[in-house]
């Protein structure tokens, strides 16, 4: 790493939820940042966002904005980031974008730190982090799968409304007013806005995140395969999913069941690797309560693990439980993990 080097930092969607959570994460970490230039949307243009201890102008993303930028951390849609990636690309930035728009492409590294950090060397200048649900579970199967194997995941996800943006935690909070005065409850925004029927979210549970594809999952449910499967370089890995969205603010639990190649590997062995794994927090105690929640895990950048137990008829699976912030660990920690990587082992050419 060259020292005392300071980069020139761009983040696409400034104003959104996660493009916020990038914007606080840079400044905890006192990411080495010589000019932050903060970009969004002509509608939210000209809104001034504070960092450190100076106020910065939110500008309109435009091809131009990226000319001396370094690094561009991308949060505002996908077809935003396959519109403007490349052209910022184009000026040298290298782009470290959150949407789906580049996550499948083969040329295109789709990293989480704690499990393949080394893909980062092999950029073209566009890096994509992974789905919020998919990170967090990589991340705690990571130490498992190589101590003992992995071969087969099914998992259930209880996720957080804020995954859907700022509109859905707005409608949360409308709904549950509504509810607790007897009023009617308006559904605009969830399950996904765009399509034809919308429901209540508060006091309810949503078994579709996403658009439904021919096959009868939701796009969710197959980023969440696809992923897993390309960043841990296990094409072959059966992995399903089902994935449901929760009353709740913020932070994504799982409910994951492994096979493991290696036989006659206890629990406690599990947890030894989980315990000791960067990044992860062992959170098991049964005995006592205590396990990962949504509201404990929320603003912390980790990953929590705990309710590991053996299947009683499969001796070589296991279930646990995963919890983590969608908006930091999920989104704007893992993104800001990538560019403290590219800057530390000098990957930032390409």
């Amino acid at each position: 790493m060259v020292e005392n080097k300071k980069y020139h930092v761009a983040v696409v969607g400034a104003t959104g939820a996660v493009g916020e959570k990038m914007i606080e994460t840079l400044a905890d970490r006192n990411f080495p940042i010589e000019t932050l230039t903060l970009l969004s949307s002509k509608r939210s243009a000209g809104k001034r966002v504070r960092f450190q201890d100076k106020e910065i102008i939110v500008q309109e993303a435009t091809p131009e904005s990226f000319e001396g930028v370094d690094i561009a951390l991308f949060s505002a849609g996908g077809s935003i980031s396959k519109s403007l990636a490349p052209e910022a690309v184009k000026r040298g930035a290298v782009v470290v974008d959150n949407t789906s728009a580049y996550r499948m492409d083969p040329d295109v590294p789709l990293v989480v730190p704690e499990v393949n950090e080394g893909d980062l060397a092999n950029h073209n200048g566009i890096i994509a982090n992974p789905n919020c649900s998919t990170i967090q579970m990589v991340a705690a199967l990571e130490p498992i799968r190589n101590s003992y194997g992995l071969n087969r995941v099914i998992v259930s996800t209880y996720q957080a409304v804020s995954g859907a943006g700022n509109p859905a935690n707005d409608e949360l909070r409308a709904q549950s007013e509504a509810y607790l005065k007897g009023e009617e409850m308006k559904a605009e925004v969830l399950p996904v806005g765009g399509d034809e029927h919308h429901y209540p979210i508060a006091f309810n549970a949503l078994p579709q995140i996403d658009k439904f594809q021919e096959n009868g999952y939701t796009f969710e449910e197959m980023k969440m395969i696809n992923e897993t499967k390309k960043i841990m370089h296990m094409n072959e890995l059966p992995v399903a999913a089902t994935c449901v969205r929760l009353p709740f603010f913020t932070s994504h639990a799982e409910s994951v069941y492994i096979e493991v190649e290696t036989d006659n590997v206890t629990v406690e062995a599990i947890k030894e690797a989980v315990a000791n794994a960067p990044g992860l927090v062992l959170e098991d105690d049964p005995s006592n309560q205590i396990y990962p929640t949504p509201l404990n895990a929320t603003g912390k950048r980790d990953v929590f693990v705990g309710r590991i137990r053996k299947d009683l008829d499969q001796p070589r699976g296991f279930h646990m439980w995963v919890v983590s912030d969608n908006l930091l660990k999920g989104a704007a920690w893992n993104s800001v993990q990538i560019a403290e990587s590219l800057v530390q082992n000098e990957w930032l050419s390409k």
